[in-house]
């Protein structure tokens, strides 16, 4: 597998501007040469932050906040967003961390402490969770830059930080420079939408597809252009969109993300297993392998065994601890294959002898589904089919609303 494998086929560069008010194995050598060439190829690809020109020149001599974490690289992995601004004497005030922390060593939803990073001293507040004095904070800023890595699931929560420091920019008039970057799995639109507000929590916070197939600066268009900041206010946006990405491009992320998703493996399966959350199964957490195993401490759920323990950013909330588990191993899949899918879920729920214990907490499954009528599909015996058919409808009409706002060309 060549984890730095793109396939580029569009060239689209520049700066998106918006601006609205408060109303609006082993190879053969030829294969070697095939690699070669795709990876060159790969280095084509500029996200937002690689396109330094396109920025920095609305930063100068203005007091600038981010929202940033690990994953806000320039150009290859040793260089961090920070650091290059400090280097060119930007004037960074602070930097919003979201969930996983700054550094995305916190496990999913930790605590997230306002801290100072020890290497630059500048403060690190958090958004994740609340805040009270993110007033205040932004009303120190000139501008604010938001540079995190999306996988294109619905709950995970990056983009509910995005719509925060929305919220926040647009109360305070501060403009939002958005540095976009490719989704790992923008080839693919799936999933319930989101019902009513009933619903509504970091895990599902918009009311898009579970699998939304879009970047954070087309998302980033579709709450302004929705309306879905308080008061129907909108932000003011400068885009800096990828250059050289479709939504088919095959992008593998070169910084990992959050703690559970080491790989590109994980990713690509994040969206089809994340539900099994809201059971007792465990999906690797607390071994080498999250999100790419699932299992139970019951022999009659598969051949494969595996025992969850302590690992770094994963110590608490692993379930099946302590104890062997058996299950499924997915560790072998062709992440570029992997689309959504319930199969996984379903096919655990018809072995569980005692279905009653199977959703352990209902109404973050509900949450995480953004509607509880997906878990009462599957207590009353539905197909995948017979399941997807019911969200068809909901389904087509966000489809429709999402080609309003793409930067780049679709995968259809």
């Amino acid at each position: 597998m060549i984890y730095a494998r793109l396939i580029i086929i569009f060239l689209l560069g520049g700066l998106y501007h918006v601006s609205c008010s408060s109303g609006a194995s082993k190879q053969s050598a030829s294969s070697l040469e095939s690699i070669d060439s795709v990876e060159s190829e790969a280095q084509q690809l500029l996200t937002g932050a690689d396109q330094k020109a396109a920025y920095l020149p609305l930063l100068q001599g203005k007091k600038v906040g981010l929202m940033a974490n690990q994953t806000s690289i320039v150009g290859d992995t040793s260089t961090h967003l920070v650091d290059y601004l400090l280097t060119q004497n930007v004037d960074v005030k602070f930097v919003f961390a979201p969930e996983h922390g700054f550094r995305g060593q916190v496990e999913r939803g930790e605590k997230v402490d306002n801290e100072v990073d020890a290497k630059t001293g500048i403060p690190l507040p958090t958004l994740y969770g609340g805040n009270d004095k993110q007033d205040e904070i932004v009303q120190s800023i000139d501008v604010m830059i938001f540079d995190l890595q999306d996988v294109g699931a619905r709950f995970y929560t990056y983009i509910t930080s995005l719509h925060r420091v929305m919220e926040l920019c647009a109360k305070h008039n501060k403009p939002l420079i958005v540095l976009d970057r490719p989704n790992p799995c923008g080839d693919q639109v799936d999933g319930p939408v989101r019902s009513d507000d009933k619903y509504k929590a970091d895990v599902s916070f918009h009311k898009i597809a579970m699998v939304h197939g879009l970047t954070i600066g087309e998302l980033a268009q579709m709450i302004n252009g929705e309306r879905w900041l308080e008061k129907g206010r909108t932000c003011e946006l400068h885009i800096i969109p990828v250059q050289h990405y479709t939504h088919s491009t095959r992008y593998v992320l070169p910084v990992v993300p959050s703690p559970s998703l080491p790989n590109d493996v994980s990713v690509r399966l994040y969206s089809s297993l994340c539900l099994f959350e809201a059971t007792d199964f465990s999906i690797g957490r607390g071994t080498d392998w999250p999100f790419q195993v699932v299992g139970y401490p019951d022999p009659i759920f598969g051949d494969f065994k595996f025992t969850p323990g302590e690992k770094s950013g994963m110590a608490k909330h692993v379930e099946g601890k302590g104890q062997v588990n058996y299950g499924l191993d997915l560790r072998g899949v062709d992440p570029g294959q992997q689309q959504f899918t319930l199969k996984y879920l379903l096919d655990f729920y018809h072995k569980m002898p005692d279905k009653k214990r199977f959703f352990t907490r209902p109404d973050f499954f509900d949450k995480l589904a953004g509607t509880d009528q997906l878990r009462q599909q599957i207590i009353a015996g539905k197909s995948e089919a017979e399941i997807r058919e019911s969200w068809k409808e909901e389904l087509t009409a966000y489809k429709t609303m999402r080609k309003k706002y793409l930067l780049y060309p679709d995968f259809e």
